[in-house]
């Protein structure tokens, strides 16, 4: 008789099916600690080339920096001419989609899963984060499960965004809050060239 953690029993196709799913894990955390390996490699071409065999759709003109941390990069979704800042964490165990010339800062953190922490067995649940074009993100902000990013708003540095933000609104704070409006609506600018060694 097979037990799972809480001690419930298991039959044998629920015991195989978690065998399967364990190696399943053991394989995507080897993944994910060779992509922080990569992430320390002084090359921006190089990071690119690996993150993309990895499953991450990087658009043209995008480039993440050093240091950034991957849950599942297969979920992950970037536009074109999108900056992520180094020591970016881009959580992929949902959808993760960020729009073009999109501004994430460094040290900021992307998650789309967290803990139920009212459920009896601290269930995880999930939900799509979705940045949309001409979004800037400040430094060591932290973004929350189910969340959207509205067009050209702006996440101030520090801030902790744990609803929708609408389109062109400057929120900050914990939790995040309207704190001002972007006064121009018209954006057409390009974020330039990635440095090639950071």
């Amino acid at each position: 008789m097979f037990k799972d953690k809480t001690g419930r029993s298991l039959s044998s196709k629920e015991f195989i099916r978690k065998i399967i799913n364990r190696i399943k894990s053991i394989f995507l955390e080897l993944e994910v600690f060779f992509l922080h390996l990569v992430s320390l490699v002084p090359s921006h071409h190089f990071r690119r080339f690996c993150y993309r065999l990895a499953g991450v759709k990087i658009g043209k003109g995008s480039t993440i920096h050093t240091g950034a941390r991957f849950y599942d990069p297969r979920n992950i979704v970037i536009g074109e001419d999108t900056i992520i800042g180094e020591g970016a964490v881009l959580d992929g165990r949902d959808k993760l989609i960020i729009g073009n010339h999109v501004a994430v800062a460094s040290e900021v953190m992307i998650y789309n899963s967290e803990h139920d922490i009212h459920s009896p067995s601290f269930e995880p649940i999930y939900g799509q984060v979705i940045i949309e074009d001409y979004v800037f993100v400040g430094p060591r902000s932290i973004i929350l499960p189910g969340v959207k990013i509205g067009k050209g708003a702006v996440v101030a540095a520090g801030a902790v965004v744990t609803k929708d933000v609408p389109p062109y609104a400057i929120v900050g704070g914990v939790p995040a809050k309207i704190i001002g409006e972007r006064k121009t609506k018209i954006l057409s600018y390009r974020l330039g060239r990635a440095r090639w060694f950071r």
